[in-house]
């Protein structure tokens, strides 16, 4: 049974641990910050025992659980009072493919709540529904940042893509 266990374990760390890193990295726009917070969601999932009805249902809680401490972090006393050098963004788990590092930094460079969504939305595939689950937030809201998020994006691409 312990076996069983922790092959379950294995595969929810190996299905989700990318997925993670890149959403705990949109939020912190740090390595050592994303790496520390997939290291407390994935100990918080250890410890926890929760029973979950379907693979969606973990990926939702680990997702939310990956927001909610990356929300501590960027809102501790600590965190605001450090000056962080710039990180060296290459190292972002490939997801700055060729030709998309321009959009890539572009979506860094938008408010936190407009980058979440960009990222769930396009990097990790969920629909708007999904995010709004995941966020506690309505769909309305959902589509309201996004649309402005892509506007965001137009002026800072402008020139480039296409964009006029």
């Amino acid at each position: 049974m312990i076996a069983t266990e922790e092959k379950q374990i294995e595969s929810v760390l190996q299905k989700y641990s990318k997925m993670l890193y890149r959403l705990a990295y949109v939020r912190t726009k740090n390595r050592a910050d994303a790496e520390d917070l997939l290291q407390e969601v994935f100990l918080r999932f250890l410890k926890s025992n929760i029973q979950f009805n379907d693979d969606e249902h973990c990926k939702a809680w680990l997702i939310r659980t990956t927001i909610n401490y990356s929300k501590n972090l960027l809102t501790s006393a600590w965190f605001r009072k450090t000056v962080f050098q710039e990180d060296g963004l290459e190292n972002y788990a490939n997801v700055a493919e060729k030709g998309k590092s321009d959009i890539f930094y572009a979506v860094l460079e938008l408010p936190a709540k407009y980058r979440v969504i960009v990222h769930l939305y396009y990097y990790e595939d969920l629909s708007v529904a999904e995010i709004s689950t995941m966020l506690n937030r309505k769909e309305s809201t959902v589509k309201t940042q996004l649309y402005r998020a892509r506007e965001l994006l137009k002026k800072k691409l402008k020139g480039d893509y296409g964009y006029v």
